[in-house]
């Protein structure tokens, strides 16, 4: 992408779905994602530009409609931003290489962090774990 600030740039590259959620802060419908039944081993994506973000070691069920996680594999990786919409107070996550929203963070995950990161899968891509012998 030649200039990934260039909405142009952003529609060409998404598709109109990935578009409504990473760079227009939608959400898919809970329990319709293709990620939130999904127990491969490996390494969830940012769909807009690859930064790694979540290892399917911290994936679990959690029951909301998205796929969950409870621990970030490089905190650095998502940025926080507190978000005020819909009459609520949440934590927004980002992307912080390319700023695109991911879904939110709460309080009421499992140990060791008590965290439940809430994911939409059409933000996230997905690598299968290399096999080692």
């Amino acid at each position: 992408m030649s200039d990934p600030t260039n909405d142009k740039d952003w529609r060409a590259k998404l598709s109109p779905d990935q578009y409504r959620i990473l760079r227009e802060c939608g959400t898919e419908p809970p329990f319709s994602g293709k990620y939130y039944h999904h127990h491969e081993l490996g390494t969830y994506r940012c769909a807009g530009c690859g930064a790694e973000l979540f290892s399917s070691d911290s994936k679990y069920e959690s029951g909301s409609g998205w796929p969950s996680f409870f621990s970030a594999m490089n905190p650095a990786a998502i940025r926080q931003i507190e978000d005020h919409s819909h009459g609520m107070h949440r934590t927004e996550i980002r992307c912080a290489k390319c700023d695109g929203h991911l879904g939110h963070v709460f309080p009421d995950g499992p140990a060791p962090t008590g965290l439940r990161y809430c994911v939409n899968s059409v933000a996230l891509d997905f690598s299968v774990a290399k096999q080692t012998d």
